[in-house]
């Protein structure tokens, strides 16, 4: 669980999902890279794109659009996948564009502002919202994104069963 205080100053990848832009914790970020098809599996949810081989280890690979209630990517030049190390486990999300890395102060990041009920589906993933000159950018904590099931998705459903060694053993 990310313990940092979701206000302080930050280091931040940024990348886009449509018009939106997004950041998140540069500590959590492993690498980059372009995009490439990952290997289906059966019965995943639909946001679970599949998975790669990166460098021997069997990485899933989320469509972040979809994990956030979204439309799904469409892949383009620009594509990319951010592989994270989250909560102990590896993992790739695909994002429409990486843009930067930026030094986020203090002073720039607000509250998530309360929207409908205390308990609002965005409140567990933003972190916070930060404004950079005319920009807005939403602040994603990643550990529940990655570690929880999404509500579409059936319990036992990602990310535990790929977990097991004997999917692993078979994906690859």
């Amino acid at each position: 669980m990310n313990t940092r205080n979701p206000l302080a100053a930050q280091e931040l990848l940024t990348f886009r999902l449509g018009e939106e832009e997004f950041g998140i914790d540069i500590l959590q970020v492993q690498e980059i890279r372009s995009y490439e098809p990952p290997t289906r599996i059966a019965n995943a949810p639909p946001y679970l794109k599949g998975v790669v081989n990166l460098r021997g280890v069997i990485v899933p690979v989320l469509d972040l659009r979809l994990r956030l209630g979204y439309s799904e990517t469409c892949i383009g030049p620009l594509t990319a996948v951010v592989v994270l190390h989250v909560g102990g486990k590896v993992s790739g999300v695909m994002v429409d564009a990486v843009s930067d890395v930026v030094n986020l102060p203090a002073d720039t990041v607000k509250p998530v502002p309360a929207v409908g009920q205390p308990d609002a589906a965005h409140a567990h993933h933003i972190r916070g919202i930060a404004t950079l000159g005319e920009r807005l950018l939403l602040l994603l904590d990643m550990d529940p994104l990655m570690n929880e099931a999404a509500p579409e998705a059936s319990a036992g459903a990602w990310p535990d069963d790929l977990q097991d060694s004997r999917l692993l053993a078979a994906a690859a």
